[in-house]
């Protein structure tokens, strides 16, 4: 098990989680995520680690989209946690660039905070862009100032910082004739792709972060294949970051979307049934109730139970 030592929601369904994990906090490089499952019957979801500390403990950073991203959103600080594996996924490319531009878009922030702080610690200059919708979604805000030699914070409806998108910043920063190195980008797929679009004519160097696309974080599924340069690559093995020029985001958000049906009904059930009232079970239990489960394996977190759900 894995004690919560703090938990605290950061905007509307989005929840900051620290976690006693000492081996993973000592292990883990900026990019890399772990796959949690919250009791033995759960299935296990990818997060990306958002920071880590020198008491062993590790940060997460959760938005409530379906079933168990809003299950998991409902513990709190002194709850435990089943199964925390990592840290699992390729680091991010870390050197010393010049300048470095890193985009955090939405809940993307939290995943894009922990490479702007490894690049900065490398020697970079870096100009970071977070936006949202609105002000109270927000996150990070005083965390990514404190890592960066600037910061732009643009929202849709001009509630905080210049009303617009991330792209707009990005675009408008290239026309000034701030030299651009290298651009990270972290956020919704279509953030990402108009993102590779403004740069991509300016042939500067971009990276983006699959993570929304990844399932079980293994593989196996194959729910995370994607398209990077004409090949067939798995986000959660391959990646989680790849050159955007290179990936086909049509695939993409092709990919991004097979499991909607899914995930609506998954979620539909959850709130008919919340976790103190609901028996949770594996898909293959739920097909065929005679396996039952597995004797002495609830240890075994390296073997994935999954469903269709993308978290």
């Amino acid at each position: 098990m894995f004690p919560i030592v703090e938990a605290r929601f950061l905007a509307p369904d989005v929840k900051l989680f620290r976690i006693q994990a000492p081996r993973i906090a000592r292990k883990r490089r900026a990019g890399q995520f772990v796959i949690i499952r919250i009791d033995e019957h759960g299935e296990r979801i990818p997060l990306t680690i958002a920071d880590s500390d020198q008491d062993g403990n590790i940060t997460i950073i959760v938005q409530g989209v379906g079933k168990t991203t809003r299950w998991l959103n409902t513990l709190e600080s002194g709850d435990a946690i089943r199964d925390v594996v990592g840290p699992l996924g390729e680091p991010s490319e870390v050197e010393s660039f010049g300048t470095v531009v890193v985009i955090g878009g939405g809940v993307g922030t939290a995943i894009a905070y922990p490479t702007a702080v490894a690049m900065k610690q490398a020697g970079n200059r870096v100009i970071s862009i977070i936006g949202a919708r609105d002000h109270e979604r927000l996150i990070l805000q005083d965390a990514m100032q404190q890592t960066s030699d600037q910061l732009h914070v643009m929202t849709d409806d001009g509630s905080a910082g210049t009303q617009g998108f991330v792209t707009d910043a990005l675009d408008q920063m290239i026309q000034s004739g701030v030299v651009v190195d290298r651009v990270l980008a972290i956020g919704p797929v279509p953030m990402m792709r108009a993102v590779s679009a403004v740069t991509k004519p300016h042939q500067i160097p971009t990276i983006v972060s699959l993570n929304p696309i990844m399932v079980d974080g293994t593989g196996m599924c194959g729910g995370c294949r994607v398209l990077v340069g004409g090949r067939a690559r798995f986000a959660c093995v391959d990646g989680p970051e790849f050159d955007a020029h290179e990936v086909d985001f049509d695939v993409l958000m092709k990919r991004n979307n097979l499991y909607r049906d899914q995930e609506a009904e998954a979620l539909r059930e959850f709130d008919e049934h919340p976790p103190e009232s609901v028996t949770r079970s594996c898909q293959l239990q739920h097909h065929h109730p005679e396996v039952g489960p597995r004797s002495g394996d609830d240890s075994r977190s390296d073997v994935p139970v999954t469903s269709p759900e993308n978290s």
